[in-house]
């Protein structure tokens, strides 16, 4: 284990961090909000940490291995989340207590979108530009920003994006070099969050709040600068540009890199795990618009705008809102919350289990039943024209076995806090899909549950977020042995 490097890299991390304070900073003094010392107390005490544990180490050049990549990337979200707590608490308005304030701070970095905030439209504008900038970063995964930057610096970066990025084949490059890959990726990044910018604002947003909801609309976030989220505009137009972005944010990324590369969208409709991921969508939209119009909710046209909205927006894991899905009739919050256990496609910025992951898991299932009736038969699963390997099949299954027991664990955890059964299912659900929105107690805010609650979701969000094994392979003797 080099913990020299490590501690190298983490104070490289927070030094780019401190950096990030300069546009809330801008923000605070154009709007002269009175938030400005806040984030300029803020850059420097995370500056001086950073130096602090970076200076000691700065001559020290070694390879990274692939248990020092799992280890920085646990840390990464930790300790940024962390230094992501303080200008919430300096600054007068919000001034959230830690609890609140790491909650939050982590909530932005892992893109989840759950909030303890209310009150938005009346807290300074350089705090919601933080809140929003902080899923901007964490929606691609700021470490495979790092690792473009890594190779200038000495350090290789291959197991931090192996740790780092989601989906179970983590081997698969888009270049021949992972600096080139992170950046590519980081291209088309800022590329969609631009596109996003401007055409919200050509819809009707101000300046400030087309920029803002593009972080989190590309970032698949969900974070507003509004307590009614999206629904605050009462626009069609404006909902369906975030529709349009956060479908293209929850492919996978690479399928747009090779779009860019080779100029052709062929490859688009050949790949499995899209076609399977928007057969998923396409069914819950059509129940969801049949059961508000079936049920009197809306009329057929809102039910088409609403019920296209919210399945897209909860499916995806963005979790944005223009209406309140647990009051729906029937079946719908579940049906909506349920997809979210999907999530996004692999190599995307959305949560959940991963589309390939859901598919691969079906494939199997029906493979079984094929054995059941031809016992002899050999039937490889397969993606495409490609059979996929055991050993990822292995390791969906031991994922998804993984996924079940830290949700029944944590829910259980949470219930023991007081919680009852929907509010505890809903709020580990939300957190490890890295999805934002729950039922019961949660629907709106998580500002009213206990501290040591909202500890627990910290923890399952940075679960979600690494996708559980990297976070809990920490935790095995193994890992430590040298």
């Amino acid at each position: 284990m080099h913990l020299t490097v490590i501690a190298r890299i983490l104070g490289i991390f927070l030094m780019l961090f401190s950096i990030t304070m300069v546009p809330p900073i801008i923000i605070s003094v154009i709007y002269d909000d009175g938030a400005t010392e806040a984030f300029v107390t803020a850059m420097v005490l995370i500056l001086g940490i950073g130096f602090t544990s970076w200076l000691p180490v700065r001559q020290v050049h070694e390879e990274l291995r692939t248990r020092d990549g799992f280890l920085i990337a646990a840390l990464f979200w930790l300790t940024l989340g962390l230094a992501g707590t303080l200008p919430f608490m300096i600054s007068g308005s919000p001034g959230l207590g830690f609890a609140d304030a790491f909650f939050e701070s982590l909530s932005g970095w892992t893109t989840t979108g759950a909030t303890v905030m209310t009150g938005l439209e009346y807290l300074p504008k350089s705090i919601l530009w933080y809140r929003q900038q902080l899923q901007w970063m964490g929606g691609m995964g700021i470490i495979v920003l790092a690792v473009a930057i890594l190779p200038m610096l000495g350090i290789g970066g291959m197991q931090l994006y192996r740790a780092e990025m989601p989906g179970p084949m983590k081997d698969s490059k888009l270049t021949p070099r992972i600096a080139e890959t992170a950046k590519a990726l980081w291209y088309i990044y800022l590329f969609l969050t631009i596109a996003c910018a401007l055409a919200y604002w050509a819809a009707g947003m101000d300046l400030f709040d087309a920029a803002a909801h593009s972080f989190a609309t590309v970032g698949i976030g969900g974070f507003s600068t509004y307590d009614a989220s999206i629904g605050h505009f009462d626009s069609p137009l404006i909902e369906g540009i975030a529709v349009f972005f956060m479908l293209i944010a929850a492919l996978n990324f690479s399928l747009h890199f090779f779009a860019w590369r080779n100029k052709t969208l062929l490859h688009y409709f050949e790949d499995s795990e899209l076609k399977f991921f928007f057969l998923v969508l396409g069914g819950g939209c059509l129940l969801s618009i049949i059961a508000l119009w079936y049920t009197g909710t809306y009329d057929f046209a809102h039910s088409v705008r609403f019920g296209l909205f919210e399945v897209v927006s909860i499916a995806t894991t963005a979790g944005f809102g223009t209406s309140d899905f647990s009051l729906w009739p029937v079946f719908l919050p579940v049906l909506l919350f349920m997809m979210a256990f999907i999530g996004g496609c692999t190599g995307s910025t959305g949560g959940g289990m991963k589309v390939i992951r859901v598919l691969l898991v079906y494939k199997q299932g029906v493979r079984e039943i094929r054995r059941l009736v031809h016992p002899n038969a050999v039937i490889p699963v397969k993606l495409g024209n490609r059979a996929v390997g055991d050993r990822i099949l292995d390791a969906v299954w031991g994922f998804f076995a993984m996924y079940i027991v830290t949700f029944m664990v944590m829910m259980l955890a949470l219930m023991a806090t007081g919680l009852d059964q929907v509010t505890a299912f809903s709020a580990v659900g939300s957190c490890l899909n890295n999805l934002g929105p729950g039922l019961g107690d949660v629907a709106t805010h998580y500002g009213d549950i206990s501290d040591t609650a909202k500890w627990l979701l910290a923890l399952t969000m940075l679960l979600g977020r690494l996708e559980i094994f990297t976070l809990l392979v920490l935790l095995s003797p193994t890992f430590w042995r040298s």
